[in-house]
């Protein structure tokens, strides 16, 4: 090889693939024969853009640009297109409908939830209404059931009254110190607070030998037994005095106790009741309460009443 001298063969014909170039084609490179050099095949090798789809190639054709936006492409068929080519099945997609029949397709039925969310809230809150009302008539029920405290709380202690007569069987008289007959140096008062008689009014002087608070009383429906109340208060310390019913003295002495529990010489805080068993005829009866020898009678007399039968406290 020469300087300027390639050798004896040019370059195209020393590059097997020099045919798929311009100027390898131009200098009169061939493709081989055989296809890729082997005998026997089909495939046959063409330069860049010759080959064509659906027609015979031409020789040195430049390929023409794709067609419009919709039109059919002349470069390009679908391989079910050509002979032998499978056949495809177009497949539909099902629509969605909402029962109108006309086939559009359409969402989900948003509408309805709706609808169902709100039905959901008027439930609750017609519930928690329900509740609210019943829970006040509750309410209501447990306070109409409750007793008031002026309901629960009555006096069992008899009404001051000045009558000296029994109206009725179960209707017997009570009498204030003001209205009872006094002597040996009883007298009346109203200087010392608590007395239950009318007007505050008890019997004081009690305390000195040969006083004495007597009871007339009339119309006592029928003889038998009664119980007879003295209402009294004393200095903090127990004292006593002589029962005598119808100028009869009783065995049993008035206890005149210090049952309120008052301090001594606090006549104020001293204020309690005791009680006899006494025999009474039918008709008009005599009750006094005397202070004789042997008996310790330092207290107030304020109230005098019967109760029907031998009764306690």
């Amino acid at each position: 090889m020469t300087s300027g001298n390639n050798g004896a063969s040019t370059p195209e014909d020393d590059d097997p693939f020099g045919y798929l170039y311009a100027d390898g084609q131009a200098n009169g490179a061939q493709p081989p024969s055989g296809g890729y050099g082997y005998p026997n095949a089909v495939n046959r090798v063409r330069a860049v853009g010759q080959r064509q789809y659906g027609q015979p190639p031409a020789a040195n054709q430049i390929p023409q640009q794709q067609g419009a936006y919709g039109q059919p492409n002349a470069h390009y068929a679908a391989p079910e297109t050509h002979p032998g080519g499978a056949t495809t099945v177009q497949q539909h997609q099902p629509s969605y409908s909402g029962g109108s029949g006309n086939g559009r397709g359409r969402g989900p039925n948003t509408k309805g939830l709706l609808i169902g969310a709100i039905a959901v809230v008027a439930a609750v809150v017609i519930g928690i209404s329900v509740a609210m009302l019943g829970g006040n008539d509750d309410d209501k029920k447990d306070d109409a059931a409750q007793p008031t405290q002026s309901q629960s709380q009555q006096s069992s202690a008899p009404s001051p009254s000045n009558s000296n007569s029994a109206a009725a069987e179960d209707d017997l008289p009570t009498i204030d110190a003001k209205a009872l007959a006094l002597a040996g140096g009883a007298a009346t008062a109203s200087d010392i607070k608590g007395a239950q008689a009318d007007g505050g009014v008890y019997v004081t002087g009690f305390n000195q030998v040969g006083s004495s608070v007597s009871w007339s009383v009339s119309d006592i429906p029928k003889s038998g037994k009664y119980t007879v109340y003295v209402g009294y208060s004393v200095p903090g310390k127990d004292q006593n005095a002589t029962l005598t019913v119808n100028g009869t003295a009783a065995k049993a002495p008035v206890d005149l106790k210090n049952w309120a529990g008052g301090p001594e010489g606090d006549y104020e805080k001293g204020w309690t009741k005791t009680y006899n068993y006494i025999q009474l005829n039918k008709g008009s009866n005599t009750i006094k309460v005397s202070c004789e020898q042997g008996n310790q009678c330092d207290a107030l007399i304020d109230q005098m009443w019967l109760v029907k039968g031998w009764v306690g406290s």
